[in-house]
Order: structure tokens, then sequence, then C-alpha cells
């Protein structure tokens, strides 16, 4: 039972990709959370990288209209061997953080192990520990056909969680002035 001081709060939560993009959006009530919708946004069908781009920017924006979330949590891009690889999710989640701070909505980067960890307790969990676990915590039945939907609400589950944290393991801005503020290295 909630209080009618608990504070509601609506998380999306975004696991970017340029094949699939999964997004998983809660509602958080005091420390209950609720599942409100969870899927994928397919673009392996495009063959352009721009057209995948601006559709993930239509996209989430559409998400951004629907559901109206009070914060974005994104899974920041993880180190790996292929540069162009990490070039093109770099711009798929540059996309997906450029449609919330069109909108004034706050975003929030989380390392996919902080993300694991929050959710299972494991930061080496698997995709598949990390579902069970969802279904779990949200009491939702449903399997979806493409793991990437939990993922991207696993997102959102784990900002739901650091809520009271002040570690450094998150960066969030406010607006586009304090994005930039943060990342005058990346501006040419």
């Amino acid at each position: 039972m909630q209080k009618s001081t608990d504070k509601e709060r609506i998380i999306l939560g975004i696991d970017p990709g340029t094949a699939v993009l999964g997004y998983g959006i809660v509602r958080e009530i005091g420390k209950q959370l609720s599942l409100i919708s969870l899927g994928i946004i397919k673009l392996d069908h495009l063959s352009d990288h721009g057209l995948k781009l601006q559709q993930i920017f239509q996209k989430t924006t559409a998400l951004i209209e629907q559901y109206q979330p009070d914060c974005m949590a994104l899974e920041a891009p993880f180190y790996g061997k292929n540069i162009q690889v990490m070039l093109k999710l770099g711009r798929a989640q540059g996309v997906a953080m450029a449609a919330a701070l069109n909108r004034d909505i706050p975003i929030f980067e989380y390392a996919p192990r902080k993300i694991k960890q929050s959710v299972t307790g494991n930061g080496n969990a698997g995709k598949e520990q990390v579902a069970a676990m969802l279904k779990t915590l949200l009491k939702f039945q449903e399997t979806p056909q493409f793991l990437d939907a939990t993922d991207g609400l696993a997102v959102a589950v784990c900002h739901a969680f650091q809520n009271n944290s002040q570690g450094s393991s998150r960066k969030g801005y406010s607006g586009w002035n304090d994005f930039i503020r943060d990342n005058a290295d990346r501006l040419g």
C-alpha cells in the first residue's frame, strides 16, 4: 500500500541498437514498480544507417509523446573491438538521447554490468536471467519475442533502483546545456 505522499515517476528505459532497439517503461510510486509497456523497434529491414537513425528518433519521440516519461535511462555503449559497430551504436544512443533532450527530459546512462547487477545481483548475468528476474519483479507472464525488450526494461528498473543512490556510476543530463558542458571534448 502506497502513501499519498509518494511521488509517481514514469521511467523510459532504452537499450540502443541499430538492428533492434529495446525499450521498457515503468511506473514508480514510492518503492513500488509496475510495468507500463515494453517492446522493440526493429531496424534491420533498413539498409541505410541514416534511415535507421531517423527511425530511432521518430519512434523514441512517439514513445515520449505517448507515455510522457519523467526521465530516460539508457544503456551506455560498452567497449568493443569493432570500432565501426561502436560508432553505429553510439550514434543510435545519441539519437535516442536527442529525442529526450529535445523535450527537456533528463537522461541517465548506465553501464551494462551495472544494469545486470541492479536487476539480478550479478553483473555477469545473461539476458535470460535478467528477463526472468524482471518477470518476477514486475509480475508479468509474457515472454517477449526479443530479449532486447527486457534489456530496455532492465535499464528503466536499474534507474528506479538507483533513485536514492549517489554513486558516480550514473551520468544525468537535464538539457542540452548540461550535456554540452560535460562533453565539451566530444564537440569538434
